[in-house]
């Protein structure tokens, strides 16, 4: 596995993404307002399914390529640093306005908020990129354990530290969504906090050794 430095970096970096509100935590939230406790959980039970999809097709594909083409794993990351600071400058930079959620759903069972999650999240090509550039930033070669063991562990941390963060929004969903709602600031803020970690991260990862 990675040093106990990276995997540190990891769980910080991994949180703070995490515990800022994103689509997926509105969207549970959203789900919970519109139908109740218990569909924004089964909302944020289906999104977590949906992302094994990502995790998995992660260890699958890029695992075997980085073991066949050791320079290809180099060229990654450094792509995926530069897409985490490109992401975290986009971030800066972007306007409130241009990306705002729809937290209006009608009302639905919570079997259908799940399979709707699933396929949500599936379908949701930031994710896909999202562990394309965040994971082989964690990912050691040379560890003990094969390139596409690292994924999945990762992947499944990932996974369930951002559920836990979903979890606390569908607990909170009816202040937590009135106070983003009504507060451009709180958001204006939050997208200043984000952008800063990812530009910093990826700057940070660009020029770390492996």
């Amino acid at each position: 596995m990675p040093s106990f430095e990276l995997l540190t970096a990891f769980f910080i970096t991994t949180a703070l993404f995490a515990y800022i509100p994103g689509p997926a935590m509105l969207y549970a939230a959203a789900q919970t307002m519109a139908r109740g406790r218990f569909a924004g959980l089964m909302a944020v039970l289906g999104i977590h399914v949906g992302c094994y999809f990502h995790i998995f097709a992660a260890a699958a594909g890029l695992s075997v390529l980085f073991q066949a083409v050791p320079w290809l794993y180099l060229a990654v990351k450094l792509c995926g640093a530069l897409y985490l600071i490109w992401l975290g400058f986009s971030m800066l930079r972007s306007k409130l306005e241009g990306e705002a959620v729809n937290l209006t759903i009608e009302p639905k069972s919570a079997r259908r908020a799940f399979i709707d999650s699933i396929i949500v999240d599936v379908l949701n090509p930031k994710t896909a990129l999202f562990f394309l550039a965040f994971l082989p930033q964690f990912v050691d070669p040379a560890a003990a354990f094969p390139v596409w063991l690292q994924f999945l562990i990762l992947g499944i941390a990932v996974n369930f530290i951002f559920s836990s963060a979903d979890l606390v929004g569908v607990l909170l969903a009816g202040a937590m969504v009135r106070r983003l709602k009504r507060s451009s600031a709180v958001q204006a803020l939050a997208r200043r906090v984000a952008g800063t970690v990812l530009m910093g991260l990826g700057v940070h990862l660009a020029f770390q050794k492996s």
